[in-house]
């Protein structure tokens, strides 16, 4: 069931797409999705874009199911059947890998990198040439501190870039929202959100709850927090292809 995001969302989606050209004619985009309310307004946000954009694209979409007891995709397969998409579904056992191969790295980093593998496996092997991702302003800025207060660096997610083979392309179509713009839409819409679709990362405290606790504490005080943070990301942001 197709349904239409809201007007202040596709603005913002569609003002981000243009400030950093995401979206080129006879492009074949793969949309990564998880069941999470973002993944889940990014996929309307692109079906509204592709029959309304002054350019023609391919639309396409992904699931990585990772065989975890705590989260199962499978009831978005007759979702995204319903709205007449070439899906993607792929399932791999990346819990059990994690335990037999992860060396000294975080549980979260491991899986990305899996996933990320996989969405770029499939991408080539079915045509496509870009990955497109739904971070949000919330999770930019969240990196940001995190590199900032524990990495050293000022660097958060690219809005748009190249992968390092070049053969594809990743964009970021909701850097200019905010978490709450997407909340607010799956629930108003009904999406089939499936809430806790990380398979770790809710059992313990993380990084970046932390940085989301400490962003919600500074935005209480200071409304205009997040539209300073986009002014300052905004070079570490862009394209770079």
């Amino acid at each position: 069931m197709h349904v239409t995001p809201p007007k202040s969302l596709q603005r913002l989606a569609g003002r981000a797409i243009a400030d950093y050209k995401m979206v080129h004619d006879g492009d074949r985009i793969l949309l990564g999705l998880s069941g999470g309310k973002d993944s889940l307004s990014l996929l309307h946000v692109l079906i509204r874009l592709q029959r309304h954009a002054p350019v023609a694209f391919k639309l396409g979409v992904i699931t990585i199911d990772p065989q975890s007891e705590s989260f199962d995709p499978t009831p978005l397969k007759d979702y995204v059947k319903s709205l007449g998409l070439d899906y993607h579904y792929i399932s791999e056992p990346i819990v059990d890998l994690a335990d037999q191969h992860m060396n000294g790295d975080s549980y979260c980093a491991w899986c990305a990198r899996m996933r990320r593998g996989l969405m770029y496996k499939t991408a080539r092997k079915h045509n496509y040439n870009v990955l497109a991702l739904a971070q949000h302003l919330d999770d930019l800025a969240e990196s940001f501190l995190m590199s900032a207060f524990h990495g050293g660096r000022l660097k958060t997610m690219k809005a748009h870039y190249t992968n390092d083979d070049g053969d594809l392309r990743i964009i970021r179509p909701l850097v200019y929202a905010r978490e709450r713009q997407l909340a607010e839409f799956a629930q108003s819409a009904s999406l089939p959100v499936i809430v806790e679709n990380c398979p770790a990362c809710f059992t313990k405290p993380t990084q970046r709850q932390h940085m989301k606790e400490l962003l919600a504490k500074e935005e209480h005080d200071n409304k205009t927090l997040f539209t300073t943070l986009l002014s300052t990301m905004r070079a570490i942001m862009e394209n770079d292809i």
